[in-house]
């Protein structure tokens, strides 16, 4: 069962062919992970989902209450008979129906998608191999739009296809100056010596969700520093460690880029400190 503007109908029925989300990608999406009925970071993403809506000039509904959502979530949670289970979620907002570039109402839709998932807790394997190369047919634009979590990811979609043509596990996608951005399905991190560097939101990096929950555990590991910069991808290779975030995953260590091979020590370090922070188990 989907939520669509909070009626729960079958998946096949809920979208009309001239939803601007559909045509233009006039839209916004949040990947949320739920756990016996916690949406994990729910604050982070609703107040980063407002700051979206705003950025693209949507008007939000008065009923946009974070209450409200959080029981719309969890409401089709329950309707799909996954109350007290694992679940990812995606909850999308668009801009409805009418018009062409120019719509022609402000009136917002939302719908809500869940699947069941394996595990609660974050979980790391030491012997899986990931490997990862760059993407450089295209390129994201750095700026404020690339941060969003938008409908718009074609880049990402060429990308995997990338990957799986060429036997990749991911591929690390390039700004228009060259600059290292991100993963196709996560922010990336590199562990160079005691200093663990991410790409700068300015380069175009997504404000992921997961990437801040890593800054902040970072920042209380007295270990290492944290450093939001532009990065080559020269650097890739003098790293000791390169890994990838999002909030389904939580942490994923690269292992394999080129003829480089990355250790997984910091990674499986923070993963382990990241699910003691939440009170995960497997």
């Amino acid at each position: 069962m989907v939520n669509f503007n909070g009626k729960l109908l079958s998946e096949t029925t809920f979208i009309s062919i001239h939803n601007r989300g559909y045509k233009y990608g006039d839209a916004l999406f949040e990947t949320l992970k739920v756990v016996d009925n916690n949406i994990l970071f729910w604050e982070d993403h609703y107040f980063r989902l407002m700051a979206s809506m705003r950025i693209l000039r949507m008007e939000i509904p008065m009923s946009f209450t974070m209450e409200f959502l959080e029981e719309e979530i969890l409401k089709t949670v329950e309707a799909n008979a996954l109350s007290g289970e694992n679940t990812r979620v995606r909850f999308n907002v668009d801009r409805g129906e009418g018009g062409t570039y120019m719509p022609m109402q402000d009136s917002i839709n939302y719908s809500i998608v869940v699947e069941s998932l394996e595990h609660s807790a974050y979980s790391f394997n030491d012997t899986e191999n990931y490997r990862v190369d760059l993407f450089k047919d295209h390129y994201v634009n750095a700026g404020m739009l690339s941060n969003l979590k938008s409908n718009s990811k074609v880049i990402n979609v060429l990308a995997n296809i990338y990957a799986k043509e060429n036997e990749l596990d991911n591929c690390i996608l390039l700004n228009n100056n060259k600059g290292v951005v991100e993963a196709t399905q996560g922010n990336l991190f590199f562990v160079q010596g005691n200093t663990i560097k991410t790409p700068t939101l300015s380069d175009g990096a997504l404000k992921g969700i997961m990437r801040k929950q890593i800054m902040e555990l970072i920042k209380e590991y007295e270990d290492y520093s944290i450093e939001e910069v532009s990065i080559s991808p020269f650097e890739i290779q003098k790293s000791d460690e390169v890994f990838i975030t999002n909030v389904i995953t939580g942490i994923q260590s690269v292992t394999h880029y080129r003829k480089k091979e990355f250790k997984c020590t910091v990674a499986k370090q923070l993963l382990e400190k990241l699910n003691e922070k939440l009170g995960l188990t497997s």
